[in-house]
This record gives C-alpha cells, sequence and structure tokens, in this order.
C-alpha cells in the first residue's frame, strides 16, 4: 500500500459521483468556515475529504473537557489546545497539500474583507451566540456576492438555510436589527428552524442557558449538518441541481423520522414566524 499522497488517488472513490473534471473543480476552490468548535471541526474535514483544496479558517478558543461530546477534535490530547491549530493539523494529516488562511483572532471588522478575499462559498459555523460576528460575515457575503450556507446541528437533525448572491439576505430573513441580544438569539433559532421538528424531545428545556451562552447540543446533529452543508457546496460549486435560498429551507430530524420542506415567505416577518416568536419569548421572559 502506498503512503504517499497522491490527490487523484486519494479522492479516488468519489469519482462516479464526481467526474474527474469536476474533482479538480472542487480542488480549486476556496471555502471559508468560521468557528472551528462543534459543527465547524466537522465541516472542515467532511469538505477536505470531498476533495476542496483551500481554506480561510478561523477561531480563537480552545478544547475544553466540556466539548467532548460533540466537537470532533476534542480529546484528552487536545484538552486546553487551540481549537483552529488542532483541526488544521487533521486537516493536512488528510491533506498535506491543502492551502489554508488561519485567522486566529476570530473574524471581526479588521479582518472581515482578508477572511473573504477570493473566497467561493462561505460555510457559517460560528458558536450559536456569535451573532455581531455571523451578521457581518453574512452582510460582507451579501455585498461580495459570495454564496453562503448555514446547516446547523438541531437535536439529533439538522437544519439549513443557504444565502445565494443577488437573492433574499441574512438580514431580510432573520430580522435582527432593533433586537437585544436575547431577542435575536430567539429569532435566529426560530428562523433556522421553523419546523421545530425537534421540539418534542427536548427532555429539559432549562438546559438552554441564555444568560451563560450555553445550550444542549449532540454529536449527531454535527454529523448531519456536516454532511448537507457538504452536500449543497458541491452543488453551487458544480452547478448541479436546484439549491433552495431562504425563504425556503429543509429540515431533516433523525430521531423523529422526518423530514420536512419549509417556507416561510417573509423570513420573520412572516405571520407564522411572528407568532411563534411572541409565545416563545413570553415563555422564556425575554
Amino acid at each position: 500500500m502506498s503512503h504517499q499522497f497522491d490527490y487523484d488517488l486519494a479522492f479516488s472513490r468519489n469519482i462516479g459521483w464526481f467526474t474527474e473534471e469536476e474533482q479538480h473543480q472542487l480542488k480549486n476552490k476556496c471555502i471559508a468556515i468560521a468557528g472551528m468548535g462543534g459543527v465547524g471541526g466537522d465541516h472542515f474535514l467532511t469538505l477536505v475529504r470531498i476533495g476542496i483544496g483551500k481554506f480561510h479558517v478561523s477561531d480563537f478558543d480552545e478544547f475544553g473537557c466540556e466539548n467532548t461530546n460533540r466537537q470532533v477534535g476534542a480529546n484528552i490530547n487536545t484538552y486546553g489546545a487551540p481549537k483552529l491549530d488542532t483541526m488544521v493539523k487533521m486537516a493536512l494529516d488528510i491533506n498535506p497539500e491543502l492551502e489554508i488562511k488561519t485567522f486566529e483572532q476570530g473574524i471581526n471588522e479588521d479582518n472581515i474583507h482578508d477572511f473573504l478575499d477570493g473566497v467561493d462559498c462561505y460555510v457559517d459555523s460560528l458558536d450559536f451566540f456569535a451573532v455581531d460576528a455571523r451578521r457581518l460575515v453574512f452582510d460582507q457575503c451579501a455585498k461580495k456576492q459570495i454564496p453562503a450556507t448555514t446547516a446547523a446541528p438541531i437535536g439529533m437533525g439538522t437544519a439549513y438555510l443557504n444565502f445565494l448572491p443577488g437573492q433574499m439576505t441574512f438580514e431580510e430573513y432573520f430580522r435582527l436589527e432593533g433586537h437585544t441580544e436575547n431577542e435575536q438569539y430567539l429569532k435566529f433559532f426560530l428562523g433556522l428552524t421553523p419546523a421545530a421538528l425537534q421540539s418534542s424531545y427536548l427532555v429539559d428545556p432549562t438546559r438552554l442557558d441564555l444568560a451563560n451562552k450555553k445550550g444542549p447540543s449532540t454529536f449527531v446533529g454535527c454529523q448531519l449538518a456536516a454532511g448537507v452543508a457538504a452536500a449543497q457546496v458541491v452543488k453551487i460549486f458544480l452547478n448541479r441541481g436546484d439549491v433552495l435560498n431562504v425563504p425556503w429551507g429543509l429540515h431533516f430530524d433523525a430521531y423523529r423520522n422526518k423530514f420536512k420542506k419549509t417556507w416561510r415567505p417573509g423570513g420573520n416577518n412572516n405571520p407564522i414566524q411572528k407568532l411563534a416568536y411572541h409565545i416563545a419569548k413570553r415563555k422564556m421572559g425575554i
């Protein structure tokens, strides 16, 4: 068995689902991923194994024991280690020819243009509570005509939304402007999961702790989200099949054996969404 890396051989089992020409198209694409934690690490390694050759990746955090249940880079040997360094090493162990640009300070107004420079697609992996950074990145993606996708781990399922150039934007869909931080968290969550397939098996709602910016999550959801995000990226890059853009979305829940195609014209300004928001806001005392 050969121990020398060869791109064509390494990704030869993709061929059949992709042509050789398409595989090399993927090799030359650049993806930006903000966040190397729960879903970000899975997104990164899945896209590396798809054969994407260039990445801009960011994270400023370190792995801890509390990350073990859901973050692919977290283990007893990486506790206390930077997430970014750990995930980059794991990626390079898969494909040593990768071109990776790192952003150790996370994403902010000072580096956002550099982060998105030359990028062909943005895959959202920011922490759920990083609302300011998320709004900044999606705003710049819209201005720079960069397609962006969010595949979020929700319980033991995933909900995804795409934001394609020239179509409905992140802000037009989520309507976060002018709301408090906790209200923005709620509107973001409701916009991600209008089907709410996960709600019936959340056994302890008190584990959603807005004050300390913590919430329950599973590795099941992270893995499903990574597969969905990679599939969307491939369709965008290879111009294969329909790519849904908000206000359309999809939600699949493996625990409940349910799949739902969602449609919320007007996004969170939709009457159904407004009602859900007011009910949830009252329940949570926001």
